[in-house]
């Protein structure tokens, strides 16, 4: 078994392999000096695909390809994710690179700040803006979060390619059924404590939404105060943040095969944003966030203070399945038992802003 876990920083991204899940083999920077918010691997291909969203500060934005696991890339001349002349706007960055569904091998879709999503139909190396929903009504009164106004969240169906859904900070979560011709809100029940109405149509701060393994139509968010669940994919919503620490923080990630089974990372008050209590702590449901069980064993035991950042935590598809985080301070952690135990992949790397990880 050899699994990738590729780690976008600040100043470029890292590729580290394993046989075991313990031992790793760290290489890189590729694209050095610039920021990789976005990674995508797609499975679909005989030999997987790697795709990054590269943000330099020199060149501006773009998407890079890897058709050999990242040894050499293919990044176009022309900018492949780009605004038309009419929209009179332009990209600052790619936050998203998610594969379509099986059914459709060559669709891939870009969400970017400002909160718009582009499709691919050529495995990503060239991006059509989806009008749709850049034309929705609700789109100028968006709002940024702290990090931006984006697009970070992008879940096609797994078995119904007309079905796709994305999340926004600020904005909230948006569905389509018709294969993106037209988009509606499915925030219902996701609270929105800094709006005279909490509970708007729209506009709330999603940090992160996931997919249930088990069931398409479950899913569950991870918002700016808030851990919520929807049995309706997205048009309602209930809280399952009873059990854990805190309700705020950025990532959340399912099993990628396992029904009812996730993992947070808490942070505590918006007004912090540590672990509670300073302690690096992954948790747990194994019933859908009924309840929550703190994971930590092989984990920093001194006070601690990095953020994890919303696409710094991911799960790869191996058996028992793998579980990843990296920190703002440059640490990235394994875990080769769903979260029971775990071992420090690399340290003293740059910020560390997304990982994504795949069994080959």
């Amino acid at each position: 078994m050899t699994v990738l876990l590729t780690i976008g920083t600040s100043k470029g991204l890292f590729l580290a392999t394993t046989e075991n899940r313990v031992d790793w083999q760290v290489s890189g920077p590729h694209f050095a000096m610039t920021s990789i918010y976005a990674v995508g691997i797609d499975r679909r291909r005989a030999t997987p695909r790697l795709l990054a969203g590269v943000d330099s500060s020199h060149f501006g934005p773009s998407v890079a390809t890897s058709d050999d696991l990242g040894k050499t890339w293919s990044e176009p001349d022309e900018a492949p994710v780009a605004f038309p002349a009419d929209t009179d706007t332009s990209l600052v960055r790619v936050w998203q690179l998610a594969p379509g569904p099986a059914g459709e091998p060559d669709v891939v879709y870009a969400g970017t700040q400002p909160s718009a999503l582009f499709r691919s139909e050529d495995g990503g190396r060239t991006f059509t803006l989806v009008r749709a929903l850049w034309d929705h009504p609700h789109r100028p009164e968006w709002g940024a979060g702290f990090g931006g106004q984006a697009i970070h969240t992008i879940l096609p169906h797994p078995e119904d390619p007309a079905r796709v859904l994305v999340a926004m900070s600020t904005g909230g979560v948006y569905r389509t059924s018709d294969g993106g011709s037209t988009w509606s809100p499915g925030n219902a029940g996701i609270k929105a404590g800094f709006f005279p109405d909490p509970y708007p149509e729209f506009g709330q701060c999603v940090h992160k939404v996931a997919r249930d393994a088990g069931d398409p139509t479950r899913l569950y968010a991870q918002n700016h105060g808030g851990v919520y669940r929807s049995d309706d994919e997205g048009a309602t919503w209930s809280s399952i943040a009873e059990g854990l620490p805190s309700d705020f923080g950025f990532p959340i990630v399912t099993h990628p095969g396992r029904p009812a089974t996730l993992w947070t990372f808490p942070l505590a008050a918006d007004s912090e944003r540590f672990p509670p209590d300073h302690r690096c702590r992954v948790f747990r449901s194994t019933d859908a966030g009924t309840s929550w069980d703190a994971l930590s064993a092989g984990l920093p035991t001194d006070p601690f203070y990095p953020t994890v950042l919303r696409d710094a935590m991911c799960a790869d598809n191996a058996t028992p399945a793998g579980v990843y985080f990296g920190t703002r301070s440059g640490e990235v952690w394994s875990s080769r038992d769903e979260g029971e135990s775990w071992v420090q992949v690399a340290a003293h790397l740059p910020d560390v802003l997304s990982v994504k990880a795949a069994e080959l």
